[in-house]
Order: C-alpha cells, then sequence, then structure tokens
C-alpha cells in the first residue's frame, strides 16, 4: 500500500534497545499473521510506543488495507474511554500486559508478538470507512480529545516520498528514535526510513537517560529529530562536545526554534562536516510542508525555509488576496497532495472523503524574503491587544528566551492582560521588567505566575490552554 518491502526483504527493518531485530522479510510475515488474524478491513486502536512490537504492527496494519487510530499507551484511562466508546474499533493492538485494562471491552486476544496483542472488541459495530483512509492522528500526539486528522494513503505516500527527496535518503540510514511515534513528525520518519530501506533504531530512552547515547553509539545511530524542546535540552546537556562519528544529520520541527539556538546548531553542523535541517509541517498536511536546505542554515537563520518537492506556499492577507512583495507578513496558505482529508470527530465522520482540496491554511503568520525563503512570525491566534497595541505572544515567549539562559517560559492571557508562566520565581520581577522594557506597553499589564512545571504534549509542545485556568 505504501512501502516496497519485498525489495528490501534482507535488509534490517527495525533494532531496539534490547537488541530485538526484525528484518523486512520478517515484516512481510508478520503482515500475513496480522492480515488473518484481523480478517479484513478494520478499524483499530494502536497504542503506541517505541517498540518492535507497536512499530511492527503499524506496518502491517497499513500493508493490510486496516486503518489504525495511533495513541500514547499512556493515554489517561477515562480519556481512553471517551474514545473508544466514539469510535467503536473493532480492535486494539496494544502490549500483552496490558490485558486486564481491556477486558471490561470484550479484549479476547486473538494475536499475539513481540510483547503486543490484537485484542477483539465486543462493540458489534463496523463504522463504514473511506476507500483512500489509511490512518487516524490527533494534532498533538497527546490529547484525548475526539478529533482526529483523516490521512489518506496517498497523503503519507506522498509526503514520504517528497522527505526522501528532499533529505536524499538511503537505505544506509540509521535514525533513532526521540519522538513518539503517534505524533506526526515521529511517525513521519519512520513512514520515510520504511520507504527506502532502512535501519530504524527504537528506543523509549529520553534525551537525559545514560542508556540513550549508550544505544545511539552502539548502533551507529546517523540521524535523529526534535522539536524545539529537544534542542533546548541537548544545549544544557552539552551536546557541542559529545563524540557522535557517526550522526550525519539532525532535523527540527514542531515549532519556531530561537534565532539564537537555530544559530548554534548551525554553526555547530557546519563546523563538524553534519547537517542541520530545520523543517516546517502540520499533522493537516500529514507531516512536512517546508524545509530550510542544509546549506543554507546559517545564510537563512531563523527561517523554515521553501515548500517540500510537490508543495506550494502562499501568504493572503485578511481579505484572502494574495500578497507577492517580499517582509510582508499575512497568513501561510500551503498546496500540495499530502494535505489531508480533513477532520473526524465521531465514527460517522470516518466515511467522509477528501474535504480540503489540497489546500490547506495553516493558521501561522508568515513572510517571506527577496529569495522566496519563508520565516513565521507567529500564529494567527496567539495575539493579544494590549491597550490598542497587537502583541504576538510567541514572540514574547522568544524574546524572553533570547535575554534570559536556561529559562522555561509559556506567555497567555486576554486583551489588557498578558500573564508571563515561569517555574523559577527568582526570575519573576527581572522578566517582568525585562518585557516592560522591551515591548514599553502599560506596565499593568503584565503580570507573572509561577507553575511547578510549564505544560506539555508528548512532542514538547506547550499546553497553552491548560494555563488558561490560572487566569479565567
Amino acid at each position: 500500500m505504501i512501502w516496497d518491502f519485498e525489495h528490501y526483504n534482507n535488509n534490517i527493518a527495525i533494532i531496539d534497545d534490547t537488541g530485538m531485530f526484525l528484518s523486512y522479510g520478517d515484516m512481510l510475515e508478520i503482515r500475513k499473521e496480522i492480515g488473518l488474524a484481523a480478517e479484513g478491513r478494520c478499524l483499530v486502536f494502536l497504542m503506541c510506543e517505541n517498540s518492535v512490537g507497536a512499530v511492527a504492527g503499524y506496518a502491517s496494519f497499513i500493508e493490510n488495507g486496516i486503518v489504525p487510530v495511533l495513541l500514547n499507551l499512556h493515554l489517561e484511562r477515562e480519556l481512553f474511554d471517551c474514545l473508544i466508546t466514539t469510535y467503536k474499533p473493532k480492535f486494539i493492538w496494544s502490549r500483552t500486559d496490558m490485558a486486564d485494562e481491556y477486558k471490561k471491552y470484550g479484549g479476547s486476544s486473538v494475536y499475539s508478538r513481540f510483547g503486543y496483542s490484537l485484542f477483539k472488541t465486543s462493540f458489534g459495530v463496523d463504522y463504514p470507512l473511506n476507500d483512500e483512509l489509511c490512518l487516524l492522528l490527533t494534532t498533538s500526539g497527546s490529547t484525548g480529545s475526539p478529533q482526529f486528522v483523516r490521512q489518506s494513503y496517498s497523503n503519507v505516500r506522498s509526503n514520504a516520498e517528497s522527505i526522501v527527496e528532499y533529505l536524499e535518503l538511503t537505505s544506509d540510514e540509521r535514525p533513532i528514535t526521540t519522538l513518539p511515534m503517534n505524533y506526526t513528525y515521529g511517525l513521519s520518519i519512520i513512514n520515510s526510513h520504511f520507504m527506502v530501506g532502512a535501519v530504524i533504531l527504537l528506543t523509549d530512552k529520553g534525551l537525559m537517560q545514560r542508556e540513550f547515547w549508550s544505544f545511539f553509539r552502539t548502533e551507529g545511530a546517523t540521524s535523529f529529530g526534535g522539536v524545539p524542546y529537544t534542542y533546548e535540552m541537548l544545549e544544557k546537556l552539552r551536546f557541542f562536545r559529545m563524540d557522535l562519528p557517526s550522526l550525519r544529520y539532525m532535523t527540527q520541527a514542531g515549532g519556531k526554534l530561537t534565532p539564537e539556538l537555530h544559530k548554534k546548531f548551525a554553526e555547530y553542523a557546519d563546523n563538524s562536516g553534519k547537517k542541520f535541517i530545520v523543517m516546517y509541517g502540520q499533522c493537516e498536511a500529514t507531516a512536512r510542508m517546508g524545509y530550510l536546505p542544509a546549506d543554507k542554515s546559517l545564510e537563512k537563520c531563523g527561517s523554515m525555509g521553501i515548500a517540500i518537492p510537490g508543495g506550494r506556499f502562499q501568504l493572503i492577507d485578511g481579505e484572502g488576496k494574495a500578497i507577492t512583495e517580499p517582509d510582508v507578513t499575512g497568513e501561510l496558505v500551503y498546496e500540495g497532495p499530502n494535505v489531508t482529508m480533513g477532520y473526524a470527530e465521531c465514527g460517522e465522520d470516518l466515511i467522509k472523503g477528501d474535504e480540503r482540496g489540497g489546500i490547506l491554511r495553516t493558521g501561522d503568520m508568515a513572510k517571506f524574503d527577496g529569495e522566496g525563503y519563508y520565516y513565521i512570525v507567529g500564529r494567527k491566534k496567539r495575539f493579544l491587544k494590549i491597550y490598542g497595541n497587537r502583541v504576538n505572544l510567541d514572540e514574547i515567549d522568544r524574546m524572553i528566551k533570547a535575554g534570559f539562559d536556561n529559562i522555561d517560559v509559556a506567555s497567555a492571557g486576554k486583551d489588557d492582560h498578558l500573564y508571563i508562566f515561569l517555574t523559577n520565581e527568582s526570575l519573576a520581577n527581572d522578566v517582568r521588567e525585562f518585557v516592560v522594557e522591551k515591548t514599553q506597553l502599560n506596565p499593568a499589564a503584565f503580570r507573572t505566575i509561577i507553575i511547578d512545571e510549564i505544560p506539555k504534549n508528548d512532542s514538547g509542545k506547550t499546553l497553552y490552554k491548560e494555563l488558561a485556568k490560572f487566569y479565567e
């Protein structure tokens, strides 16, 4: 359906941090077994972790025309209950040792392999599935909302092919997992590397764990991907001093890096003979929409680049008219075959066809320079009016991070009231005074709030909605 595993039959496909591995030939055998157990096209909840069982199951479902809903293995039970009663999947693919948690849904195991089992539910409901529907993903990677993005087979295939082209991927690649597979960015790494018969190194260990770096060096990882939070952590870990001879390139997406951090990693890559590639995407466009070529990483520091092969960007103003002059801010609109079919909010929505027609209004505000390279300015909805002045909250966050070392911060609020959330109380007054000075706005509009930690999802993105309880 998506990949040509037969072509890479003898290549190793996945290796995990316990030493377990599967070849592409093994993946073909598992695909047959799962296809027989599932008895045809249906909906399955895939409980994700970066393990052999989860990834082999995912590939088997896609290749059998079975539609997986990718969810975090550790999703809160009440959120899981809400989703499963809304969509009523025929099966749950999850860890075998969690069998007791699925008994109330029927939960009888019909197939087991690599510590995972296919549990058949007792709902007895088969919602009609659109022929093109490939998989369902949440937009954040961790939410329990019943809204999912509907991705088609052509969406997944075209986006993986584009990534292969601009990253120049080959079967020699050995990417290591640093992101959840149920997050669109993490999944795109799996999809694109399966496309070329590469080896995917699977681990749920984090960057702060010694075992991660031991696995990295032992297996000769050639690349990894990260969101801004990942790169903030790497800087704290003194990544630039690490000896990683196998590393060829690093990719970044999931939000905008501060220009200062972008420059540091671009300079490191330039000085060490590696590549640093900033990318831009959304789940609604399968994964990737833009990328900054590695050889432009320093020259165009702060840019997210140009459209991926097969895609096209344009900016529109408030009246929907195209912006043709450089350095003018407008809403970023993307057009390409990877623009997804639309959303699903219930089981009845799974029969729906393409509702977007290949065009996506991203909700991001951007500008382009004289050479056609795009720069994200902020989110369309991440703005406040402070006594008549329009304030970009993303820019406030970036400004604070640039002014203070190793600070975790998030700004939110409502018109005339901007709240700056911090985890370090000793910085509260300094940060507030810094923002007041930089913005030259009335100090009465700004307040700092100290919390234990900034709420983030699986991919490290700040959950701004969770901050609203502190001021609404």
